[in-house]
């Protein structure tokens, strides 16, 4: 294992991009790093698992013929360099090859997440003026109530509907990559935020580099390992470190078409030979829940464990490594950032409870106070990217709006933290009132937005509670319009509500009705008073189970 100081030390940015990239930074294609590259050897590139439990192997070759018919099917909808194609589709085969598509063609890919509902859907939509969105018949649906909606390719279309498998099989198979500069975007991700709606930025082919370095020194994938990373792709731990991580250094990725659940995980550890897992904590306590029944089956079988999108609890660690015998590390990132943050797997370093760990070779992450200075160890502030030293560091801003994070040479993150004397980095909290919940973060403005909607609102306000299981969930305090009543059937109807044109996986579990919102003399509102006055509640129900 090598030592992180000396990795640190002996980081050069040109050996870097050198070592991880086929093209140069002035003419690069993502389809020819994450899969041409590979062709030979019919190596895999994609192991996938479906719900009749038959695992289907799709070598690089396969992909790369796949994916080069598929951009002519978009080249014939008009796609060109620069362009959007959105995709809205379940852990499929077909899900890879829209991606490697749209890449090919020098195109931008749009996740969206499948649990999206059409308001949600809609405003990623718009804001990035995808060309053409590829879906499948499940989540079609939807689609119906998005205003100027797309073209649209469906898998397993109804009749009259542009079909992806007709339309694959009659494209012609040749489609040269088209170049394009490691500053052009070939992401483009939305990040939500407290003061407005999901907020667009685009990733440049450059980052493809930093994540590979995530993917070397800190999930310590090897050739021999069978990876597989639980988030979906589309989210940015799994578009970032399901996809186009491991596909960039020639290594299969594993998808699971299915529910996650205790059951299902043992299945794909045990039939698939899983070796390095990766996920958030939110899965790992359901695992952890299921006692002997997830441990025993898979006990000695995984090597290295990891776990990133919020802290990591101390007795999830300790259980993984006496009830499964491997040891599982906590990893930091943003959607704006990649991982940045890390207890590497695979290099030398102090590993402590609770710390979050250090920078990942090519960043440097400072601590910094109120009036931006640099904290020594032992005060708590904010963390920050020194941008002007950090090479790896590839977030230009948030597309078409100020980036207020951007504070001189540095990047705010909005969460508090704690530099500890070994130079390592503890997590404390967040700074802002985005809630993280079940390993996803959520902007409270997009669900009280959604509240609105409903003619029984009047006002809203929407905070995280702490939760053992969550982390946070959402609760919803809401000052109800003239003629309506607070009740448990309003709540269920306000809750589906948001379900149903927002989140189908992240809406308020408990909502309070109130006669007023706190906020300031000049009409803003104040949720941290809403979310503190949680926290006590909170504090106090544990001191009460500790002393009865």
């Amino acid at each position: 294992m090598r030592d992180y100081a000396e990795a640190v030390r002996s980081f050069q940015h040109a050996g870097a991009v050198k070592a991880a990239l086929h093209g140069e930074l002035t003419a690069l294609n993502a389809c020819v790093e994450c899969c041409d590259r590979h062709v030979g050897g019919n190596r895999d590139a994609l192991v996938w698992l479906g719900s009749d439990g038959i695992a289907r192997r799709y070598s690089f070759e396969r992909l790369q013929a796949m994916a080069s018919r598929f951009a002519n099917v978009l080249r014939a909808q008009g796609v060109v360099e620069g362009d959007r194609v959105a995709g809205l589709l379940p852990r499929t085969p077909e899900l890879l090859v829209t991606i490697l598509a749209t890449w090919r063609l020098g195109a931008v890919y749009q996740p969206l997440f499948t649990a999206f509902g059409p308001k949600a859907l809609e405003h990623r939509l718009h804001q990035s003026q995808a060309k053409v969105l590829v879906t499948d018949q499940g989540n079609r649906a939807k689609l119906d109530e998005v205003a100027d909606c797309p073209a649209c390719i469906t898998l397993n279309a109804r009749p009259g509907e542009a079909d992806f498998q007709q339309l694959l099989d009659a494209a012609a198979s040749d489609c040269e990559p088209v170049m394009r500069s490691g500053d052009d975007p070939f992401l483009l991700m939305f990040t939500s935020g407290t003061t407005g709606p999901a907020k667009p930025l685009q990733v440049p082919l450059r980052a493809i580099v930093a994540f590979q370095g995530y993917m070397r020194d800190a999930i310590d994938l090897r050739p021999q390992d069978n990876f597989w990373n639980l988030a979906d792709p589309g989210w940015a731990y799994g578009l970032y470190y399901a996809v186009t991580g491991p596909l960039s250094l020639g290594h299969a990725t594993t998808f699971y078409d299915g529910p996650f659940s205790v059951e299902s995980c043992t299945r794909v550890i045990d039939q698939l030979g899983i070796t390095n897992l990766a996920g958030s904590p939110t899965a790992y306590r359901l695992l952890i829940a299921a006692g002997d029944g997830f441990s025993a089956p898979i006990k000695g079988r995984l090597r290295v464990v990891s776990s990133a999108g919020e802290p990591l609890n101390p007795e999830v660690i300790r259980w993984f490594a006496d009830a499964l015998g491997v040891t599982i590390h906590d990893h930091y990132g943003q959607t704006e950032l990649g991982m940045v943050l890390c207890n590497h797997h695979g290099l030398a370093h102090p590993v402590h409870p609770g710390s979050a760990g250090f920078a990942i070779p090519g960043h440097r992450i400072v601590v910094l106070d109120e009036q931006g200075h640099e904290l020594p160890a032992g005060q708590p502030g904010i963390l920050a990217v020194d941008r002007e030293q950090s090479p790896l560091c590839w977030f230009a801003g948030y597309q078409g709006s100020p980036t207020k994070a951007f504070v001189g040479k540095y990047y705010l993150s909005g969460d508090t933290v704690e530099l500890n004397a070994d130079g390592s980095i503890s997590f404390v909290g967040r700074s802002d009132d985005v809630i993280t919940t079940s390993g996803y973060r959520v902007g409270p403005f997009d669900v009280e937005s959604a509240l609105i909607e409903h003619p029984a609102v009047v006002e809203a306000a929407v905070v995280g509670k702490p939760d053992p299981e969550r982390t946070e969930l959402i609760k919803a305090f809401v000052v109800l319009a003239d003629g309506f009543q607070g009740s448990a059937e309003l709540e269920e109807t306000l809750r589906q509500h948001v379900r149903q044109r927002l989140y189908a996986h992240a809406y308020p579990r408990e909502i309070e009705f109130v006669a007023e919102l706190p906020k300031t003399p000049s009409g803003k509102l104040q949720r941290f008073i809403l979310r503190n006055q949680e926290i006590a509640k909170h504090t106090a129900q544990l001191a009460t189970r500790a002393s009865a």
